[in-house]
């Protein structure tokens, strides 16, 4: 097969990076303050040859190189002034990694320098470095082609989703059947082993950890840690170098690829987890690797009349600039090559706040929302928000454009609080497992916006929330400040391990009620890999740097672990079942069926209705509520508006047992028992009008048909 792109001439200053066309590679680079650019070709020795950049088009430097083809390793020297104050900071010792490679030949050699100005001096970044720093990544020229054969996307409606957040390595690194060279990397979860599993659970899209090459941070490798989140990007169009099995340079490309043909042939689809609000460069003391020696005031927000400094609204010391239109450009050219080359579904946008941000507020009409609203490509693929960055006023839940799903912080917290025995939140609650209206429902969206999850990786894991009240991060070298301090999770009375039955008992059903919760909400529900099985990060609140078993998902099994997943997949089969557990609409409150019954009604224990009072009581700590299989969105294959069956799901987050009286006495119809997380095996069938025995801090789900047996 020829690659050679019709119409690409010497003079193309587009596409940028480095294309090959089956004759030679085209190199173009965007910086609008450089003087001069020279091209860095690397062999394998490490040996240079710099070819001037002679070509300069609408601020673009670009050259063709016949000859050059796959494989090459490249660099840029970029010229131009040396100005810290004026936020220039050019130094052509430095070799820079072209923003646009596809490829990376390693990671970050901090011994070979990475460093533009004299650092661990006072305001050292004022001055220039005198020695050549060679320690950035080399790119690697590419061949694209792959054989997709042929490779569809699952397109699984938004309402239909349920998203598992893992890692590669994570997920991989100690499954028994995963053949070990392939552990920790894309082929591993391509693997039928963790396919599988992903199927045999129910899950519809894995969201991944970020895979963009990222960089492990000096100050970790000194202390014997790696960064392992990855929440460190410093190329936007690279896979991870660090998640390829075996050493030919660039086939991580075609490993990746494998990687989603292989998901989206088992029907799930792929959800990337991107960082482009900042880089790896961080603040006027970081290394120079990339943006920062080509255009610095291009790139990053600069403080004006103080350009030597950086905003810093994301916590990493400095932040992309969106508000340039060729930093714009590079965010929606990396987004579309995933989708369009790399044939991804969707993207967490990290810390999606900063994004938005205008001089200074977060701006729903930013250009960044404008473009992705408009462009015909991404405007098609899942797109969900961490609706905050740690700038003033970036707490953005609820005020994200149609279109985008987001992260629910709210949800997270409210479904903590209640479960650990707060009282006074029974409206929030309300809120929370019907879809959060009071969130979304005004600005046109739908209950599936909002992404419902009570743990990620950035916090305990769902066996640590109920096993633990204080962080425990020694582990992480930083004396246990790191990491938020979690006032929303219990223990159930004893901190860490134990061997007492009874709290045992107590935490398996908490984490039992929480999975429940989730899964029986509207919305879209995100789980956390490992929760399911009762994985532990032994307290660990902040495992960013832990690239270890203390991260790693456990493969083995005890009954305990078993039984969780049965439980797991049982709730998560009812869900994808029954689609009034999983609306595309919101509820309306209101009569239908001629005024029969209501869509959703809420119950006291005594089996009477809740009222404004019950909803402001700060003791109100059990709920009912009835779920219509009327009145739904849904439609089945042949067009045809679906029914489903009617559900009671009963909520009883007190220290007290109670007797809830289920509704409607004048119905023939009997409520049958699904789930019961006091007893995984209970069996029972009552009446409209009859007690049930709901066990303090528990939560019951009753179906009664409307559909037949």
């Amino acid at each position: 097969m020829s690659h050679k792109r019709k119409g690409l001439r010497p003079g193309d200053p587009y596409p940028l990076g480095a294309t090959w066309d089956g004759i030679g590679t085209q190199f173009a680079l965007f910086s609008e303050n450089a003087e001069a650019v020279d091209l860095c070709l690397v062999d394998d020795e490490g040996n240079e040859q710099r070819l001037p950049m002679r070509h300069r088009t609408s601020l673009v430097w670009h050259v063709y190189v016949p000859e050059v083809g796959p494989g090459q390793k490249y660099a840029y020297r970029v010229h131009g002034p040396w100005a810290p104050e004026r936020g220039l900071r050019f130094n052509p010792r430095v070799r820079l990694l072209d923003p646009y490679a596809k490829a990376l030949a390693s990671r970050v050699q901090w011994d070979a320098g990475a460093f533009a100005h004299r650092s661990g001096e006072p305001d050292g970044d004022l001055a220039m470095a005198e020695g050549e720093a060679l320690g950035a990544p080399l790119g690697v020229v590419i061949d694209p082609s792959f054989d997709w054969g042929g490779d569809r996307r699952p397109y699984v409606p938004f309402h239909r989703s349920v998203i598992y957040e893992a890692h590669v390595r994570g997920l991989t690194m100690q499954h028994p059947e995963i053949p070990e060279e392939l552990r920790g990397t894309y082929l591993g979860i391509a693997h039928p082993a963790i396919i599988g599993y992903l199927r045999y659970l129910g899950i519809t899209a894995i969201e991944l950890l970020p895979v963009h090459a990222f960089v492990h941070e000096k100050f970790l490798l000194d202390k014997g840690l790696r960064n392992y989140w990855g929440y460190h990007s410093i190329g936007f169009f690279a896979p991870d170098v660090g998640y390829r099995a075996g050493a030919e340079v660039a086939s991580e490309v075609r490993q990746f690829k494998e990687m989603v043909k292989a998901l989206h042939a088992a029907g799930i689809e792929v959800i990337l987890d991107v960082v482009y609000n900042h880089t790896a460069e961080g603040n006027h003391l970081g290394p120079t690797l990339s943006l920062r020696g080509i255009d610095n005031p291009t790139y990053y927000r600069l403080v004006p009349g103080n350009e030597r400094y950086y905003f810093d609204y994301t916590g990493t010391g400095n932040t992309l600039n969106v508000r340039h239109p060729q930093t714009l450009q590079l965010i929606m050219d990396s987004l579309r090559y995933w989708v369009l080359e790399m044939h991804v579904d969707g993207f967490r946008f990290d810390l999606a706040a900063a994004l938005a941000r205008g001089l200074h507020d977060v701006d729903q009409l930013s250009s960044f929302f404008t473009i992705i609203h408009q462009d015909p490509v991404l405007s098609q693929v899942k797109l969900i928000a961490e609706p905050w960055d740690v700038g003033p006023g970036g707490y953005q839940v609820g005020n994200f454009p149609v279109r985008w799903a987001e992260w629910n912080g709210r949800y997270r917290d409210t479904l903590r609080d209640f479960w650990r025995g707060s009282g006074g939140i029974a409206s929030d609650l309300g809120f929370r497992i019907t879809g959060s209206s009071d969130l979304y429902e005004n600005s046109g969206r739908k209950p599936y916006t909002s992404i419902n999850f009570v743990t990620a990786h950035d916090g305990f894991t769902l066996a640590d929330l109920v096993s633990y009240n204080e962080k425990h991060n020694e582990a992480n070298g930083e004396g246990g400040c790191d990491g938020a301090d979690d006032n929303r999770s219990w223990n159930c009375g004893v901190e860490g391990p134990t061997d007492d039955p009874e709290i045992l008992k107590l935490r398996a059903r908490q984490a039992r009620n929480i999975m429940a919760s989730l899964l029986f909400s509207q919305g879209t529900p995100m789980i956390l890999h490992g929760d399911e099985r009762g994985r532990t990060q032994e307290g660990n609140n902040n495992g960013y740097c832990q690239d270890s078993p203390l991260t790693w998902q456990p493969w083995g099994w005890d009954e305990s672990s078993r039984a969780l997943l049965e439980f797991t997949r049982k709730c998560l089969r009812i869900r994808h079942e029954h689609p009034a557990l999983r609306r595309s609409i919101f509820f309306k409150g209101r009569p239908i069926r001629g005024g029969k019954t209501y869509d959703i009604q809420w119950y006291r224990p005594d089996g009477e209705l809740m009222t404004d009072e019950d909803w402001s009581n700060p003791f109100t700590q059990c709920v009912g509520v009835f779920l219509s299989g009327e009145g739904l969105d849904d439609v089945d294959e042949a067009g045809d508006r679906l029914v489903d069956d009617d559900f009671v799901l009963l909520l009883n987050a007190s220290p007290c047992d109670l007797g809830f009286l289920l509704p409607f006495a004048d119905d023939a119809r009997p409520w049958q028992l699904l789930v019961d997380t006091h007893d995984d095996a209970a069996v029972e069938t009552r009446r409209g009008g009859e007690e049930t025995a709901l066990t303090s801090r528990s939560l019951k789900l009753f179906l009664r048909s409307r559909r037949g047996a």
